[in-house]
């Protein structure tokens, strides 16, 4: 088929700027962007991406992992050896995605501790609600 489930061909439905959220969706969920940022120096293993990036379960760094490789940001290459080799790469569109991204990076590394302090500040406060 075609067209779109509401009968829109693809064309007009890629054009519309509502569906920028889609791609939002994708490289902001908690996980992509950290993975895309430790890709940007090159070919990574699951192993080396899983202590690169703080926090992630094993189970959460293979389905962020998949998604990215779906939606054309990084590529899966196994090597046929024993124990196989597996290892992730940004494609040409994952890199601009990174370049893009490193500001956004950059900044939230360069606030964390101003966000950290007005954190505390708010659930300091007696009228704050639990978060």
């Amino acid at each position: 088929m075609n067209g779109t489930a509401d009968g829109e061909p693809r064309a007009a439905r890629s054009e519309d700027p509502c569906q920028a959220r889609e791609v939002l969706g994708i490289v902001g969920d908690k996980w992509s962007l950290l993975i895309v940022r430790n890709l940007s120096q090159g070919p990574r293993r699951f192993t080396e991406l899983k202590r690169a990036v703080d926090g992630i379960s094993q189970r959460m760094l293979t389905v962020t992992l998949r998604g990215l490789e779906r939606d054309g940001i990084l590529t899966r290459t196994v090597l046929n050896v024993m124990p196989p080799h597996v290892s992730y790469e940004l494609t040409p569109m994952g890199r601009t995605l990174r370049e893009a991204a490193a500001p956004l990076l950059e900044w939230s590394i360069a606030h964390l501790t101003h966000i950290d302090t007005a954190r505390a500040a708010y659930d300091g406060r007696p009228d704050t609600p639990p978060a």
